[in-house]
């Protein structure tokens, strides 16, 4: 394997082998179709079955509990996934397996039936096990020899990821919102089909790197015990770590709370979604069974933790307190870091100013095209390098490369001259009009005392009598089409409150008869007349939002790791104080800019553009604490179930994001938009607090691990 990693470093790109590069764009398209498919479900699953681009009209509650189960199990198949491939299959055959399955998945979504949804959503989770744990392995193979370039490699990998994901919700989330849900679900699965083959392409590169199932495992052991910093006095004797094998109730505990948990994992979105309920005998009250379940298996493995701590020296024992502190509030981040996946993507759905019109129109646009065409051009430019270093060795992998770009470009480039060339109407159409009511069934007045109406659009399908009153109403619509004053044509809803409207040409005009007979509901197509020609407008699409977070990486990340190696690098908890409080601060944000909004009134995007940067310092703020402190703080023989511990705590935090971002429209209905994100408010923040004030109680505990 020397000879391998000597022959790899004798090609480089941009300082570092070009096997790095093609791992970069091998993450680089799983990313693109992981996170170009998460920013769609949600969407997708909650909106209407029936109008301009029809969902599944799921309720944001049981959309979140799939969601929640589904990112929730993506932390826990990479512990098993990692293992096989240690174990078994070696680094890059699991990269393929997993890619493939994936693959897969994508394709089950993109036919959008229940099954094959679910079906899909099981493949991802499978597939992201195999796949997710060996890419850095194969990374760690390759700079064994120099470990001094190891952390740029890391670097230029995770602008991989970045970048990925910011394309992958960007175009998937562009085509499923402007063509339909099926092409974005399906672009993931070519993007992510098309990486796979172009790193099995790659093998000649590699040699036998990542081939073989490694015989040893190379484990970071805790800093030194006996440094300066530890308490004078203390018996040397008693640092030394014992053995502490697992025992047969240790096993069982481990059995049995998993066990649990997978059930709990599953039986949720169950029973929201088919009402089967396997922990209904355990129902306390109004309290759930599933959650009593969910803390008697807690219960198990706290004292299955505990256990095994206390049988360890004291100075270790302390150390992996300070762990088990990190990771209870890496639960806190994570649930509400992850709302950006469920809750911030119905709100700028439903609730942010997306439509930009004249000048606002024409600098997003500029803005937008700088955005994509600069990072695009950057990213090929290291293609180009690299087909001129392997070409010659694997033309195959190179070959696939440049197809993909290729493609990319022409989304891209398509997307762009869609939005220069959307031009806004005027149209005028049938509506009744009717009192609208309160609770007490007195008609509503606006502040001015005049009193208040609901206009419901007529549609093909509507029956109205003498007694109802008909007046015409004017929207808008804007299409990438020229349509002349006069022009009659079929429009239908584009939101879940009928208030913005779309053109349906011939192929959604059947397709939405055909949904509306299948549900023997009214079909919802409106006869509407051109009246004006307007400006040029353009709607900014809600998975747009999501490429903030990759955007701002990008832009701070040198910042932070400038500062994380200067003489001001603060310590681990004062990191996770300043992450959770600024994160905490941009919900803040967004609760301001809620207060006091009323039905039909939309929210400025400057505050969720805002809320995505405090979001994206926070974590920054947060990243680098980690999974660093597993190796540092955790003795070798607990490392295997501190790490499933660290992930364990990621995936709950997942699961609870998309459970509690599925209460936003029963909390904004019961009290209001902005005590909802009063909530991811107040709790990091005093959790950033709690933190802050542990920093010198965790310090002593680490014994000088920094």
């Amino acid at each position: 394997m020397n000879t391998d990693i000597e022959n790899l470093f004798k090609d480089k790109v941009l300082g570092h082998p070009a096997g790095l590069f093609v791992l970069f764009f091998t993450e680089m398209w799983e990313r693109f179709s992981f996170y170009g498919m998460r920013v769609l479900l949600v969407n997708f699953l909650t909106m209407a079955a029936i109008g301009y681009n029809p969902g599944w009209e799921w309720t944001v509650e049981n959309a979140g509990a799939l969601f929640g189960t589904y990112a929730m199990l993506l932390y826990i198949t990479p512990i098993i996934g990692g293992w096989l491939a240690d174990k078994y299959t070696g680094y890059r055959t699991a990269v393929i397996i997993g890619s493939l399955v994936m693959t897969a998945g994508h394709a089950s979504m993109a036919i959008e039936t229940e099954f094959s949804l679910y079906f899909g959503l099981f493949l991802l989770v499978i597939g992201t096990g195999f796949f997710k744990p060996t890419m850095t392995s194969i990374i760690s193979d390759m700079y064994k020899k120099n470990p001094e370039k190891k952390d740029g490699a890391y670097t230029i990998y995770y602008m991989g990821v970045n970048a990925g994901a910011f394309f992958g919700m960007m175009l998937c989330g562009y085509l499923a919102e402007k063509v339909g849900w099926s092409y974005g679900f399906g672009l993931a699965g070519i993007f992510m089909l098309l990486g796979t083959i172009q790193f099995w392409l790659s093998g000649p590169l590699f040699g036998k790197i990542g081939a073989k199932p490694s015989k040893e495992h190379e484990v970071e052991l805790p800093q030194n015990i006996n440094e300066e910093s530890v308490e004078v006095g203390e018996d040397d004797t008693e640092l030394e770590e014992r053995p502490n094998p697992f025992t047969t109730l240790d096993k069982i505990l481990i059995v049995i709370s998993a066990v649990i948990g997978l059930a709990y994992a599953i039986n949720d979105p169950m029973s929201k979604i088919a009402g089967v309920d396997m922990f209904s005998f355990l129902q306390i009250g109004d309290f759930e069974g599933q959650y009593t379940a969910v803390l008697f298996a807690l219960a198990l493995f706290l004292i299955l933790v505990v256990g095994r701590i206390l049988r360890y020296t004291s100075v270790v024992r302390d150390r992996m307190i300070a762990f088990i502190i990190f990771a209870f509030f890496t639960v806190f981040f994570w649930m509400s870091f992850e709302q950006g996946a469920s809750s911030l993507v119905i709100f700028a759905r439903d609730n942010v100013d997306r439509m930009l019109s004249g000048g606002a129109a024409t600098m997003f646009n500029i803005i937008n095209t700088l955005l994509t065409v600069i990072p695009l051009i950057i990213i090929s430019y290291v293609l180009f390098i690299l087909w001129k270093k392997t070409f010659s060795k694997i033309p195959g992998s190179n070959i696939v490369l440049v197809i993909c770009f290729l493609f990319m470009w022409g989304i891209v480039g398509w997307m762009l001259n869609r939005d220069y060339n959307t031009i806004a109407y005027d149209v005028t159409y049938s509506a009744l009009e009717k009192p609208d009511l309160d609770d007490n069934g007195e008609q509503k007045v606006d502040k001015d005392g005049k009193m208040q109406f609901l206009y419901i659009p007529v549609s093909e399908n509507t029956k109205s009598d003498a007694t109802h009153k008909i007046v015409k109403r004017t929207t808008s619509i804007a299409e990438p089409l020229t349509f002349n004053v006069g022009d009659k044509l079929n429009i239908a809803p584009k939101n879940n409150e009928a208030t913005q409207f779309g053109f349906l040409d011939g192929e959604r005009l059947e397709a939405t008869k055909q949904k509306a007979e299948e549900l023997n509901r009214d079909n919802g197509i409106v006869g509407a007349t051109i009246t004006k020609v307007r400006d040029n407008e353009v709607e900014i699409t809600v998975s747009w939002f999501s490429i903030l977070n990759s955007f701002f990486i990008i832009v701070f990340a040198s910042f932070f790791s400038k500062w994380w190696e200067s003489k001001y690098n603060p310590s681990a908890a004062t990191k996770y104080a300043l992450g959770l409080s600024i994160m905490g601060l941009g919900f803040g944000l967004l609760a301001f800019g809620a207060a006091g909004i009323v039905d039909g009134v939309k929210v400025s995007m400057i505050w969720l553009i805002l809320a995505y940067l405090f979001h994206t310092l926070g974590e920054l703020c947060l990243s680098p604490v980690g999974l660093s402190y597993v190796s540092k703080l955790v003795p070798g023989r607990m490392i295997a179930l501190m790490f499933g511990m660290w992930y364990l705590a990621i995936a709950i935090g997942n699961k609870l994001a998309a459970v509690l971002g599925g209460q936003i429209e029963n909390i904004t209905k019961e009290y209001s938009l902005s005590t909802f994100f009063l909530i991811f408010t107040i709790v990091p923040v005093l959790a950033g607090l709690l933190i802050f004030f542990l920093n010198p109680v965790l310090k002593k505990l680490m014994h000088g691990v920094r």
